[in-house]
């Protein structure tokens, strides 16, 4: 579901600045990549499920235990058909500042550029990185770094979110009961999805939002 608000000329141009960004061919030297995280509650069977036979699936109680809650956080690169999952026991800025870092070092470590497309989460900052690493070390993490932000209210820009619900669907839509079991369910999926290079094709245009979204846009002299 979308959430519109004002069309601002901030949203505008925050809206073109990404859909500029994802008609971009693929480049290794800079890779665009979207991030985003998922809260997942753990649940587990209050009495054994009755396994599948050759005349009926699986049979389990309606009832369930809760095991606590979980995070994952997401970076998909859409042309590329390439996702990172870490699952972390919290969302907080030390959780986020710690996956980007191992992105940067990582996976990413020779491009020439990053850049991150990000919602306009509290923690998605660059004085998170200041307030966890130093400035001189954030400084340093983040020298080949650009960040993108979704316009607020328009975190479906970002396609992370699509990967997030790929996920969902195809791997987190049932009853997880650790974080341990979670983790290797993830690193399963992310596997033979990155294999087989599965990408996100984004056909949405700054013409498209044009003209699907320009009756709601506020004038600049407005603003």
């Amino acid at each position: 579901m979308w959430c519109i608000g004002v069309l601002t000329e901030e949203y505008r141009h925050r809206m073109y600045a990404l859909l500029e960004l994802y008609a971009r061919p693929l480049s290794a030297a800079e890779p665009v990549i979207c991030i985003d995280e998922k809260s997942l509650q753990l649940i587990g069977h209050s009495r054994e499920p009755l396994p599948m036979t050759e005349h009926g699936p699986v049979k389990q109680d309606y009832e369930y235990t809760r095991n606590g809650t979980t995070n994952l956080f997401v970076a998909v690169e859409p042309k590329a058909g390439q996702r990172i999952v870490s699952i972390t026991a919290h969302r907080g800025k030390v959780d986020f500042v710690a996956f980007v870092g191992e992105l940067l070092t990582g996976t990413y470590a020779k491009a020439r550029r990053v850049h991150l497309v990000l919602d306009n989460l509290n923690i998605h900052f660059k004085k998170c990185f200041d307030d966890v690493l130093g400035t001189r070390a954030a400084a340093k993490l983040l020298r080949r770094v650009q960040f993108h932000y979704t316009p607020k209210h328009a975190s479906w820009l970002n396609m992370a979110e699509i990967e997030i619900g790929i996920l969902s669907r195809q791997c987190l839509d049932r009853r997880i009961d650790s974080r341990q079991f979670l983790r290797a369910e993830v690193e399963a999926w992310q596997q033979a999805r990155n294999a087989l290079q599965r990408t996100i094709e984004w056909k949405f245009t700054r013409q498209d939002a044009d003209h699907k979204l320009s009756q709601h846009y506020v004038p600049k002299l407005a603003c």
